[in-house]
């Protein structure tokens, strides 16, 4: 059974409300994530009908105690004092045999004191790709949110049509976001501010706490942790879609799918949600939101601080344009290993620059433009050169850049690092084409896809016919340009 404690109901409201989840009509239990199970101690798992009962609500594991979260946002740039889990609920924190306490949450167990008018229902597309998407990340080692399980409820869900429903079952380091302070920010009720302040320190960065300034430390290690994360999804080629503040862990994970893809043809300027007609969160944006994110996490800190009010700003401010320097390091980091080049090499950048905008100018496949890099690396000869140039539109403008590549990589000494390479370089991405498929497929009553393509993608590493068909580019005819939240 699972072990459930309820440490976040020690904050006082309204940071949560009790609440109890909506019955579905007939549950039935359409993926269950064993492996992390064991991880958080389940046990022998019940049967898959107890299971069905227990993550879509209709009968509560043993232990749970619902609640939904408070926390307001800025959404687009603009901020929202209120708006919280309006169809998620929090069942309880379970510590896992590592140790690490995480969150067990229902997501569209329906409607609660923050719908807004909203069903509080999920359609069962966005449950079955943030099941895919999150555990994909996890497997490329991308902090994330995990899936464990996902049900349908046996009903439909009504967004541009009638959809069939579903709930998902998600695992989190925690759910505090950046929102959920600036929910009680705006109340200016400095009491439940530090409480909320000194319970993140205590659960997530307890080295803060012996700092001379706890809550600058505070900043200082949320900063550290986004900024490596960010670099790490734009390794990749994640871009997140939403990255309101309400949707920024405070833990340091990849929190919220929403409108999410991952970058195929090669364009800084890539968005795929249908909502962000600015291109407010557009791939080579992420970076600068992430840090503006940051600056209101640090307003709310502010009176948290001792000392003069532009003393206590100066501070905060500080430690906010150390953002660039971690992001830099991070990224450099994953450069170098993308490129099978010492991590230390100052080299590095200038080159994945040059490629990058390769890549740009022969209207790459970032994914598939890698995982011929690494197989260059592998077995150098004119059949994989030819076959990275024959990604390019422009394979004569990308020659010299693979000619100085392969320099740079004898005179370094760095011939063997392909196996870096292939750990820095999926294969397989959940593909925007395959995710829709899938879905389509489930939404048909086939979930065939949608068990195919969680294997091949939860082994992003791994060469089987699989991952190289379902890792393919699409074409032009399946080619996905926008994605929607489906809330």
């Amino acid at each position: 059974m699972l072990a459930f404690e309820h440490q976040f109901a020690t904050l006082p409201e309204p940071l949560w409300v009790a609440c109890q989840p909506t019955p579905v009509e007939a549950p039935r239990l359409i993926a269950f994530n064993q492996p992390l199970a064991d991880a958080l101690g389940l046990g022998e798992a019940p049967e898959d009908a107890s299971l069905a009962e227990w993550f879509s609500g209709n009968a509560l594991p043993p232990g749970a105690e619902p609640k939904a979260l408070g926390y307001a946002g800025h959404q687009f740039g603009n901020f929202v004092p209120q708006l919280g889990d309006g169809r998620a609920l929090l069942l309880g924190e379970v510590v896992d045999h590592d140790g690490v306490r995480r969150d067990i949450q229902l997501k569209g167990s329906g409607r609660t004191p923050f719908s807004r008018g909203g069903d509080g229902r999920s359609p069962l597309g966005p449950v079955l790709r943030e099941y895919l998407v999150s555990e994909a990340m996890a497997a490329m080692g991308v902090p994330t949110t995990r899936a464990l399980a996902a049900v349908a409820s046996g009903e439909r869900v009504i967004r541009q049509m009638a959809e069939p429903g579903a709930v998902l079952t998600r695992v989190a380091a925690s759910h505090v976001r950046v929102g959920t302070f600036q929910f009680v920010a705006a109340r200016q009720d400095h009491t439940t501010l530090k409480a909320l302040a000194d319970f993140v320190i205590e659960r997530h960065y307890p080295e803060a706490q012996q700092a001379e300034q706890p809550y600058l430390a505070l900043l200082e290690a949320v900063l550290q942790r986004q900024a490596a994360l960010v670099a790490q999804w734009m390794g990749v080629g994640f871009i997140h879609g939403v990255m309101n503040t309400d949707n920024m862990s405070i833990a340091g994970e990849t929190i919220d799918y929403g409108p999410c893809a991952f970058m195929e043809q090669f364009d800084p300027q890539k968005v795929y949600s249908s909502i962000d007609q600015g291109k407010r969160y557009a791939f080579s944006n992420q970076p600068l939101i992430a840090q503006w994110n940051l600056a209101r996490f640090a307003e709310c800190l502010l009176p948290l601080l001792e000392g003069e009010q532009e003393a206590r700003v100066s501070r905060l401010t500080e430690v906010l344009r150390g953002f660039d320097d971690v992001f830099a390091a991070e990224q450099q980091r994953i450069h170098a290993d993308k490129l099978g080049l010492d991590a230390k090499d100052d080299q590095a950048s200038r080159l994945m620059a040059a490629l990058e905008a390769q890549m740009q100018r022969g209207r790459m496949d970032m994914t598939a433009t890698f995982d011929a890099l690494t197989q260059l690396a592998r077995a150098p000869g004119d059949t994989s050169r030819q076959a990275l140039l024959a990604l390019s539109a422009t394979p004569e403008a990308l020659a010299p850049w693979v000619d100085e590549w392969q320099a740079h990589q004898v005179a370094s000494q760095q011939e063997q690092r392909w196996q870096v390479m292939r750990q820095a370089n999926p294969l397989i991405i959940p593909r925007n084409h395959r995710v829709e498929e899938a879905i389509q497929a489930a939404n048909d009553g086939d979930l065939a896809p949608f068990y195919r393509l969680l294997a091949a993608v939860t082994t992003p590493y791994t060469a089987t016919a699989d991952t190289r068909e379902l890792g393919q580019p699409a074409n032009e005819q399946q080619q996905v340009l926008r994605t929607f939240c489906g809330t």
